[in-house]
């Protein structure tokens, strides 16, 4: 474009400079044949120049449409991709919804049935005490046998061991295992687990689970467990003692961290599907927990969007 201009531009100049020289006046002997010819030729270039300036700007013209009709086409395809992103971006939001709620539905359902079996097994528990309390009232005590002459049974003769004077009557047998209160035995495990004494504090929440098993505090005895076991990298150990937790003890005070350590413990192991179902499945079942924050923010750390509730 530049390039015509110039070429134009000095075209004209020419044919200016031709008319000045054919307009001034000579003598008549100067209109000679060779000045006639140089204003034909000037009348050319001017013409040539305009049929050039005619074809330059139909050129452009058509250049300058080209390029509105591809603007045009660049806009409507930026407007078509942005549409198409925010419906697939609903779509993926509305399926996420709908897997968040059939998975809390679920989860409910196993909660339900996990609180059945626990009630079941304390009442399998109480009917067993009741059943050896029974028993203990159905037998009689040993001080209600009739006993002989020597201070035996009827129909018994005394051993030597009794017949001696000064005999222990228990001697030889193995002295009854005593039961370990609840709340001192866990409190001591919970000191034990603060001050990093874990082997120690194994062994007091191990008694907890063994001797009171139906208690709510074993749920928290068992949640420790898996404290311990996370504390030491031992993440797989971890994962069964909060899965214990979860499904032991649903309705424990320790359930929603049970389940957000699960879910970190699973991520530690590399294991990124199943971790964030676990986060997912605590904003689900407890959305309004500090557990339930947390999740949400490992899960944005990780570049997971998570659904408003």
């Amino acid at each position: 474009m530049y390039i015509a201009r110039t070429l134009r531009n000095r075209l004209l100049a020419a044919a200016l400079l031709g008319i000045v020289f054919a307009s001034s006046p000579a003598p008549a002997h100067a209109a000679s044949k060779e000045i006639i010819e140089l204003q034909t030729q000037v009348q050319q270039l001017l013409d040539m120049v305009q049929r050039l300036q005619s074809t330059l700007d139909g050129r452009f013209g058509v250049l300058q449409h080209l390029m509105e009709q591809a603007a045009d086409n660049s806009n409507q395809l930026t407007a078509t991709v942005s549409a198409l992103q925010q419906k697939i971006n609903s779509q993926s939001d509305a399926t996420n919804g709908k897997m968040d709620a059939v998975s809390g539905q679920v989860q409910s359902l196993n909660d339900s049935v996990d609180e059945l079996k626990s009630r079941i097994a304390k009442l399998n528990k109480s009917m067993q005490d009741m059943q050896a309390q029974l028993q203990n009232i159905q037998t009689p005590p040993a001080s209600a046998i009739p006993a002989g002459p020597s201070g035996a049974p009827s129909g018994e003769q005394p051993s030597p061991a009794a017949a001696s004077p000064g005999a222990a009557p228990t001697a030889g047998l193995p002295a009854p295992a005593q039961t370990p209160p609840l709340q001192e035995t866990f409190q001591a495990g919970l000191r034990d687990y603060n001050a990093a004494h874990y082997g120690i504090a194994v062994g007091e929440f191990q008694d907890v689970l063994h001797y009171y098993p139906l208690d709510d505090l074993a749920g928290s005895a068992q949640f420790y467990l898996g404290e311990i076991a996370y504390r030491q990298e031992n993440y797989a150990d971890a994962i069964t003692s909060y899965n214990a937790v979860l499904e032991g003890f649903p309705g424990s005070p320790k359930a929603a961290a049970a389940q957000l350590r699960k879910g970190l413990a699973l991520l530690q192991l590399k294991k990124r599907n199943e971790g964030i179902r676990e986060l997912r499945l605590l904003i689900q079942r407890h959305p309004q927990t500090p557990e339930a924050s947390q999740a949400r923010s490992k899960l944005t750390s990780l570049g997971i969007r998570v659904s408003a509730r």
